[in-house]
């Protein structure tokens, strides 16, 4: 009787030592199912914000860093300033007249302006990303590689070119942009039926020195969504992860 209760209570033991594996086998892979399903909420989209909003600072700061160095514009082809179009006639006609070292030392002096305004970039760019209203952070997060540089670009280049164009006024007086400006659009001014040109000059070089920050800063966004290490901080891993 001792051996026929045992054997009942032995193969009870197993019977439920399977069934708890079965159980725990099917919790795995319903777990492993709504994970690859997206249906587990990993991140709150404060904490997608707050990536987001770190993941820019870090990129802009390297930006700014890339390119307030000399020939940080002038020698990066994707962001250096060429001749201002709306005044091209005067480049074709300067060139003409035997000036493109001319031409070419106020292209320069334009990439320069960029580079030296670039050094008090940061400050302005980090404040708007700061003062950025996001709603969604998911949508941006999952968006495309440069979603989150586009969208700072949309909410707030006006404010950017507005608190940004003092500083590119002062860089274009220090590295002398108007020496090299004045002679070009004079003699072009002398040609029979030229009409005048007086181009912002200032208003240019803050559009294209912000163009070309959001080009840099698009690429530090790619840099930190695909390569784990330019993801710096605990909150970039968990976030772009």
């Amino acid at each position: 009787m001792k051996k026929i209760m045992l054997i009942l209570f032995g193969i009870t033991c197993i019977s439920n030592g399977l069934i708890a594996q079965i159980n725990l086998n099917n919790a795995l892979d319903k777990s492993n199912d709504l994970i690859k399903s997206g249906q587990v909420p990993k991140l709150t989209n404060d904490e997608v914000v707050s990536g987001l909003r770190e993941a820019l600072t870090v990129g802009i700061n390297k930006s700014t860093a890339s390119a307030s160095v000399t020939d940080g514009f002038n020698k990066n082809p994707k962001i250096k300033i060429p001749f201002p179009k709306e005044v091209i006639q005067v480049k074709t006609t300067a060139e003409k007249l035997g000036m493109k070292p001319q031409v070419d030392k106020f292209v320069l002096s334009l990439n320069r302006a960029a580079e030296e305004a670039s050094k008090e970039a940061a400050p302005i760019f980090i404040n708007a990303i700061k003062s950025m209203s996001v709603t969604d952070g998911f949508t941006i997060l999952k968006g495309a590689d440069n979603a989150a540089t586009e969208f700072l670009n949309d909410k707030t280049s006006a404010e950017l070119r507005a608190k940004f164009k003092p500083i590119v006024q002062q860089a274009i007086n220090k590295v002398q942009v108007t020496k090299f400006w004045t002679p070009l659009a004079t003699n072009y001014n002398k040609v029979p039926g030229a009409k005048k040109v007086n181009p912002n000059l200032e208003e240019y070089v803050t559009l294209k020195a912000i163009e070309g920050l959001f080009v840099l800063l698009a690429e530090e966004e790619l840099k930190i969504r695909k390569d784990p290490s330019a993801r710096i901080s605990d909150l970039l891993k968990k976030v772009f992860g």
